[in-house]
């Protein structure tokens, strides 16, 4: 099945444990239409680089998946109907990353940047 990488906005107001209660939500979707979530991280409320629907902060939440065309289609509509949930981005990659992404990697683990000319 390919592979795909969500990330999702939701608003500032919920508490983390609703934030987080969405990816299980989310994941439950996928599940219900033959699909599965490799992993799943939350990243927490970070500041936005601009106000969506007047919030300046939201809870960022990351998702690996498994999972046919059909259902993810069905779990990004249903994303796009919540009222929770403000912005949504899917990409179809080739392989999932091993370890935690590049968001919850400490600075000391990262790659070092190239150096500029």
């Amino acid at each position: 099945m390919p592979l795909y990488e969500h990330v999702f906005i939701a608003r500032q107001d919920l508490s983390n444990a609703q934030a987080e209660g969405l990816i299980e939500h989310f994941g439950t979707v996928l599940s219900d239409n033959g699909g599965k979530i490799v992993d799943s991280e939350y990243w927490g409320v970070k500041t936005m680089a601009y106000k969506i629907n007047k919030n300046r902060k939201g809870h960022y939440s990351f998702l690996r998946t498994d999972a046919p065309a059909p259902a993810v289609q069905e779990m990004e509509r249903l994303m796009r109907l919540h009222d929770d949930v403000m912005r949504v981005m899917t990409i179809k990659v080739d392989e999932h990353a091993e370890g935690p992404s590049v968001q919850m990697q400490k600075r000391d683990e990262r790659e070092p940047r190239r150096e500029r000319r």
